[in-house]
């Protein structure tokens, strides 16, 4: 992932897994990002047997997957992660058996060609729609997180914003395939919000940390790996995990136990 085009939509996709992940580790549902990505594989492996762009596969099924999870999720009062994590299951097995096995590597752990002008537009246009999002509801996602029955009575819709917050997540996953891969795009929304978790307890203070760390590791991921041959996918991870085991070590302890 050599062109500046990449690395941007890499740091553009961090940025927006960063926020993503603060909401999502408030859900209780961090490990969701894992699973969710896996939903992407069958739709990469279509893509890669009809020939055609493979992020177009994985948007297709991330978006049904979403609407699945979604459904099953009102008519059963399963909790979300539940549903996440049957539907992740299916979607790994399908997408093992459809996806071709010379094209499995580069599913899993990223790497696709690098991106056109379209597509670097088109994938910051979701970029900055997800995080315009995340500002304009973030006072309504907090209040049906913490008090669903508030949340109703001021008349927000609980079924619209669970919807609404799976679609972002979803978005943001299918951001961060194209240099992490299936097997690795949840990490980054995870890592980095649960170390930045260590260190705060006030929201935008967490959402403006975990931002932070979640670009910090693509940006010095990219590097390492550039410098020393590697897959940036890997290595990017890496970085993250190592920021969340120093915070683990040098986070105030009233903090960590916030």
């Amino acid at each position: 992932m050599g062109s500046p085009y990449a690395i941007l939509l890499a740091l553009l996709a961090a940025l927006a897994a960063g926020v993503v992940g603060a909401f999502a580790q408030m859900r209780r549902m961090a490990l969701a990002g894992d699973a969710v990505s896996h939903i992407a594989l069958p739709g990469l492996g279509l893509a890669f047997l009809l020939k055609i762009h493979p992020l177009l596969g994985a948007a297709a099924t991330l978006a049904a997957g979403t609407l699945l999870i979604w459904q099953i999720e009102r008519r059963t009062r399963l909790q979300t992660e539940t549903v996440i994590g049957v539907v992740f299951a299916t979607a790994l097995a399908v997408g093992a058996l459809v996806t071709p096995s010379e094209d499995l590597i580069e599913a899993l752990f990223g790497g696709f060609r690098a991106p056109s002008l379209a597509e670097v537009a088109i994938a910051g246009a979701l970029g900055t729609a997800v995080l315009a999002a995340l500002v304009r509801w973030k006072d309504a996602f907090v209040l049906n997180l913490f008090s669903r029955e508030l949340a109703a009575a001021t008349g927000l819709h609980r079924g619209k914003l669970d919807l609404l917050f799976l679609a972002l997540f979803a978005t943001t996953v299918l951001l961060g395939l194209r240099f992490l891969g299936a097997l690795l795009a949840g990490a980054l929304i995870a890592i980095p919000a649960a170390a930045a978790r260590q260190w705060v307890h006030r929201l935008t203070p967490f959402l403006v940390l975990s931002a932070a760390l979640s670009t910090s590791s693509v940006a010095a991921g990219i590097a390492i790996a550039r410098l020393k041959g590697l897959a940036e996918g890997p290595v990017v991870v890496s970085v993250a995990a190592i920021l969340f085991v120093a915070s683990l070590a040098g986070a105030p302890r009233k903090a960590r136990g916030a």
